[in-house]
């Protein structure tokens, strides 16, 4: 993709200065190319836990030029623990704009068990305000889980329905997003969204019990609040 850029220097104009006739307008211009990548294999690809992994791998230009062995990539996989890993490749053209794309790589164990279902919230739920504020206590709002993959969920609301149902703020507030739950059977946290206030949560925290069929989550948000939820079908 490219982009030209235009400069230009109006050394006379419509006001008049002694000696103006022996000076013209100088126009410049310059084009630049922003990085081109190409990405062999999918944008997101799936890998059964233990299998393996090779990165299919990228290719860089800039404009007509290979710049491959200038990109920067960061991330990794481990193909012998379930997760979400995200490797990222980068690369800046010389005029110093930088550009890049992202492979997402589920490991999965695809002898998961599916526990999608309707939950609801427990008593012993509540809100913490990590300054030293009161626990905000909360129960009974349902929160729907959803498989897209082998031991990969989708989340309705990753607070439990706080801003959503106790405070009343609409379906907008809930923090939609998608958990990994590792083999140990601990949670793994890969992206969560708030439409009403655009933005995301720092982090998720916490297990599934299969003996009592529990999951037990603390989800921290905007380096103030964390929100430990109890969830049973």
């Amino acid at each position: 993709m490219k982009k030209i850029l235009y400069s230009t220097l109006l050394v006379c104009g419509l006001l008049s200065f002694a000696g103006c006739e022996d000076i013209t307008t100088e126009d410049t211009s310059k084009v630049t190319y922003f990085i081109d990548f190409n990405m062999a294999g999918d944008k997101v690809m799936n890998v059964v836990v233990g299998t393996g992994f090779t990165d299919p791998g990228v290719t860089a230009k800039e404009g007509a030029q290979d710049v491959t062995s200038s990109m920067v990539i960061e991330g990794t996989v481990n193909p012998n623990e379930v997760g979400a890993y995200k490797i990222t490749y980068s690369a800046k053209n010389v005029d110093g704009f930088s550009s890049s794309v992202t492979r997402l790589v589920y490991v999965y164990d695809p002898s998961a068990a599916d526990l999608s279902g309707t939950y609801t919230v427990q008593g012993g739920s509540y809100r913490l305000t990590l300054s030293g504020g009161a626990q905000v206590p909360y129960a009974g709002y349902p929160i729907t889980i959803t498989k897209f993959l082998p031991g990969f969920y989708n989340i309705s609301d990753f607070f439990g329905g706080y801003y959503e149902g106790y405070r009343g703020y609409g379906s907008d507030y809930a923090m939609t997003g998608s958990f990994a739950l590792k083999v140990d059977n601990t949670i793994g946290y890969i992206s969560s969204t708030n439409k009403g206030w655009s933005d995301s949560m720092d982090g998720v925290t916490g297990s599934y019990d299969p003996a009592t069929g529990v999951f037990s989550l603390a989800a921290t948000y905007a380096g103030s609040y964390t929100f430990n939820i109890i969830i049973k079908k």
